[in-house]
């Protein structure tokens, strides 16, 4: 019994959200279809795909070989519709942009509504989280990481580098003790990532402004750490970019403690050369060269 080729889509994105209902939106369906489907695709193949339980769908070790199979496909699907139907040459249909939550919340979001305005059939979607995210399947067209990456089929290009200062609010300041040089650093509330949860090591640099020091108010996300920051709570390493626009952010030690991190920009290679996903690279990456003095070496603009 051959199987139906579509069912494939539904295998796919199932095995990648492991569960039906979070797959079927996806999908433009329901949750029964989407069981429907899986179904049909187990008993034509005579081969269990995946294993059922309370906490959802996990790949048996035969659906981890289809996997491979499947995405293969996928992967042929997408140069089949850029080189013979058309699509590369097309701005209409979905990119979707990874990047990390302070870049993709606070620097793109408010910029890439001038690119939806100015092509009508372009769908956008910013996934601002903090994580890595997977281009080859396909959790992303395009990604802003923060670190070029070695493994893959991949485009990458440096779109920036940035600075980042140890922050607090002038509230605080004025409440608490004078920070005159690092080791005063000890003495004050820090604020920073869950440690065990830090997905990238370039954001693992509490320990680069002093030895011993743990943040006390922690959070996977770096816009809670501002609002943290801003209400007077401690201390935080901030990036210039976002931090330095507040004015009532101070930087802390700036001549003394600066960091320097870098943003890239990704894609796979078997969509970059769409239309739409170049697009979308191209202004993201003029976005960044227009707001380069934002990116470092803000704090001089601030006085002591």
């Amino acid at each position: 019994m051959s199987f139906d080729w579509n069912d494939l889509r539904y295998f796919i994105s199932v095995a990648r959200t492991g569960r039906l209902t979070t797959a079927a939106p996806r999908m433009g369906t329901d949750h029964a279809t989407v069981s429907r489907r899986i179904r049909a695709l187990e008993e034509s193949l005579g081969a269990a795909l995946f294993n059922r339980s309370p906490r959802g769908y996990t790949l048996t070790d035969m659906g981890e070989r289809l996997l491979r199979y499947a995405e293969d496909m996928e992967t042929t699907s997408a140069h089949i519709q850029n080189d013979i139907a058309g699509e590369r040459f097309s701005l209409s249909g979905v990119v979707r942009v990874g990047a990390p939550d302070g870049f993709g919340a606070f620097f793109l979001a408010p910029r890439i509504g001038d690119l939806v305005k100015r092509n009508p059939e372009l769908d956008l979607q910013i996934v601002a989280m903090p994580r890595i995210f997977s281009l080859s399947k396909r959790e992303a067209d395009v990604a802003i990481g923060l670190s070029q990456p070695k493994r893959g089929r991949l485009f990458s290009r440096k779109l920036t580098d940035y600075s980042l200062h140890v922050y607090a609010s002038r509230d605080y300041l004025q409440k608490h003790e004078p920070i005159l040089r690092r080791e005063d650093f000890s003495s004050h509330l820090l604020i920073g990532y869950i440690q065990e949860m830090i997905y990238a090591p370039e954001l693992d640099y509490i320990l680069h402004i002093g030895e011993r020091l743990r943040p006390r108010l922690s959070s996977t996300n770096l816009i809670a750490q501002m609002r943290a920051t801003q209400a007077g709570n401690g201390l935080c390493i901030l990036p210039d970019f976002m931090a330095g626009h507040d004015p009532d952010l101070v930087p802390v030690l700036p001549a003394e403690v600066e960091l320097k991190r870098s943003f890239w920009l990704v894609a796979h290679e078997d969509s970059r050369e769409s239309a739409r996903v170049r697009t979308v690279m191209r202004f993201v990456a003029d976005k960044v060269d227009e707001a380069r003095g934002d990116f470092m070496n803000f704090h001089s603009e601030h006085p002591d």
